[in-house]
């Protein structure tokens, strides 16, 4: 699947916190969308996601290293966004393409 695929709900759930945060962790999330079935499993994924980010810290960065003291504040974030998608019914969440 490839991030088009997602709701909009959910895009803006992830992409938008985590690329003001740092792009790099913008691409990790999209990147993690080429291994998933559907958006269920994009979100199981997800999560998978945030709880090694947030023992492995910036280690998973690139060459743009970001503040970590931030890290934890936006991968909290994240999650809780997801939750909030998570409530919506799939059938009731909107999807573009």
């Amino acid at each position: 699947m490839d991030t088009d695929d997602l709701s909009t709900e959910l895009y803006k759930a992830i992409f938008n916190p985590a690329e003001k945060y740092n792009h790099d962790l913008t691409l990790h999330f999209g990147l993690l969308a080429s291994d998933c079935e559907n958006e269920r499993d994009y979100i199981s994924k997800a999560e998978k996601l945030i709880e090694v980010l947030k023992i492995s810290g910036i280690g998973f960065f690139f060459e743009n290293k970001p503040p970590t003291a931030r890290l934890i504040k936006v991968l909290d974030k994240i999650q809780e966004n997801i939750e909030k998608v998570k409530q919506i019914p799939i059938e009731k969440r909107i999807y573009e393409f």
